[in-house]
């Protein structure tokens, strides 16, 4: 099988050629390259247009001269749908349609993240494991389940490649920025910046801002770039760890044109080799876009029968990875191939040394009779002095945010000892098992009742997920409130129940009836007797709403 490739969704105009047979890729690509800036859609558009006829042009040779028989012997033509800038799309599915028509093959269209994830797929030969995508315009956590790949976690604002951009660009520095900042890092000192995770979900401008002033500010532009690397990847990388977690999963491939990073890949390399994960960069030639992996993807597709009508082929520049039906791998099981062996598989990871032992994603679990000490491990990926701070920061956050959701009345484990130097905790045991092994309505329910107690009593969370419920009988207790801090605005108590939300649409066979059981014990805690009125419940709920289309395929 022999597919033509073409990718065009916002700055380089790419052609490839994929043989299924020999597993051959050849690549064409012709860059857009701004004068200065980043990139304009205009001009990006504008440079599609001169440049896919000429790289089509260059693969179709190429085909010609690899095939025994007439025309190529091209089976199919893949193009990419979405996401992406749309002047840009549209010149490539006019091409791929033409060509399509022309040699009168299938037209395939593909979502051009999920061929990030499927390309670092194809070339480990994982099973199924969970991808990081980092690119220019986006940044999200994909795995697995139940026929698609849910988003795991992304950012709330903008995509990683451009958030360094902003960067450079404050500074004068000409696009691509982050290979400039790369550059500059490997001779600063660490400084300092803001960090930002909420559950598996990430924001990016806050940093940004504070990296302009402090450059505007006189420190030097090496130490902000030294800093800026280390505090965004530390960010992607603990997600990517939190991610296997609460899958259960020990597979992670990276995607994505700022995968290129070797500081990047360095810190997730790092992160797998300590939890016995396995980890798989492509070469970067499939890490920027390419049509490399719209070809490899589209061959898989066709070979599923998933291919697409001329009139049924429009390009979409808000194609969410969770909206393409993975029709590829039917029958495949899902990335947690089941929720309670996942809750288990710290456990099960470290059995042969330490039975007595659950490893996280930020701590390891030891049980002592009645009582559970955590200890949040120092993480060598990370700068010395940012993880310090985290572990530190975290386990004092944790005590406190844990006895105050007991006083409001929130099942929670007893804090028996606090060392925060030490990043340990000696809890109360509490729980049969995590709610990820027994979701239901019900206790979904419950855990609406008990984030809405937490928020009547001044502050969010920080980390809901099903991994950081503990479930015994009717009993739900919250724990794990390490990322949780002081609050009284809405935003912050939205984000706490789409971080919660997320964590039952990556694990849950069918999530809507268990989401519309959590927002109705979240809206109902209000009307039966809490602290506030029940318009701030309300009020969270309709921000919820902002939130779920505030991602960066939405």
């Amino acid at each position: 099988m022999r597919i033509v490739g073409i990718e065009g969704t916002a700055w380089a105009a790419s052609a490839a050629l994929f043989d299924s047979e020999t597993g051959e890729v050849f690549i064409e690509s012709d860059p857009y390259e701004p004068d200065s800036g980043g990139i304009h859609p205009r001009e990006a558009a504008e440079h599609m247009g001169g440049a896919i006829p000429d790289v089509v042009s260059t693969v179709l040779d190429r085909a010609a001269e690899t095939s025994e028989g007439d025309g190529g012997g091209i089976d199919a033509v893949a193009f990419s749908r979405g996401p992406g800038l749309g002047p840009c799309l549209r010149i490539v599915g006019t091409a791929a349609r033409a060509l399509s028509q022309t040699l009168d093959v299938p037209l395939v269209g593909v979502n051009h993240m999920v061929a990030h994830l499927e390309i670092g797929r194809h070339g480990s030969g994982f099973d199924s494991p969970v991808c990081l995508n980092a690119s220019g315009a986006n940044a999200h956590l994909l795995g697995y389940h139940n026929g698609r790949y849910r988003v795991l976690g992304e950012t709330m604002d903008t995509g990683v490649g451009n958030a360094i951009d902003k960067f450079t660009r404050h500074v004068g520095w000409s696009h691509p920025g982050g290979p400039k900042v790369e550059e500059a890092a490997r001779d600063g000192e660490y400084h300092d910046l803001p960090y930002v995770v909420k559950g598996m979900d990430f924001s990016f401008s806050g940093i940004m801002s504070a990296a302009k002033q402090a450059h505007d500010d006189g420190v030097p532009v090496e130490d902000v770039c030294r800093g800026l690397q280390e505090t965004v990847f530390a960010m992607l990388t603990e997600v990517a760890e939190r991610a296997l977690s609460l899958t259960g999963t020990d597979e992670l491939v990276l995607g994505g044109g700022v995968g290129q990073n070797e500081r990047l890949r360095e810190m997730l390399a790092e992160m797998c080799e300590q939890r016995g994960a396995e980890f798989y960069a492509p070469e970067p030639r499939f890490l920027r876009d390419n049509a490399g992996m719209i070809a490899v993807l589209g061959a898989r597709m066709l070979d599923a029968g998933d291919t697409v009508s001329i009139p049924d082929s429009a390009v979409d520049p808000n194609f969410r990875p969770d909206q393409v039906p993975v029709t590829w791998r039917d029958g495949e099981e899902s990335v947690a191939r089941d929720p309670a062996a996942a809750g288990e598989a710290g456990r099960a990871a470290d059995s042969a040394t330490t039975p007595d032992e659950v490893r996280g994603a930020e701590a390891t679990v030891t049980f002592e009779g009645d009582s559970v000490v955590k200890r949040r491990v120092p993480k060598t990926y990370r700068h010395p002095e940012l993880d310090e701070r985290l572990r530190t920061e975290r386990t004092r956050a944790e005590a406190r945010l844990t006895s105050l959701a007991r006083r409001a009345g929130v099942p929670t484990p007893v804090v028996r000892d606090v060392d925060p130097a030490e990043g340990t905790i000696v809890f109360q045991y509490v729980g049969e098992s995590d709610l990820a092994g027994g979701l239901t309505a019900e206790r979904c329910r419950t855990v609406g009742e008990h984030l809405a107690a937490v928020h009547g009593a001044g502050f969010v969370h920080g980390d809901p997920t099903t991994r950081n419920v503990r479930v015994d009988g009717d009993r739900v207790y919250l724990l794990d409130f390490g990322l949780g801090y002081h609050t009284g605005h809405v935003e912050d108590r939205a984000m706490d129940l789409h971080v919660f939300e997320q964590s039952v649409e990556g694990t849950a066979d069918e999530p809507e009836p268990l989401l519309r059981a959590f927002e109705a014990g979240y809206a109902a805690a209000a009307r039966d007797g809490a602290d506030r009125p029940a318009s701030d419940d309300e009020d969270a709920l309709a921000r919820l709403r902002q939130v779920e289309g505030r991602g960066r395929y939405q």
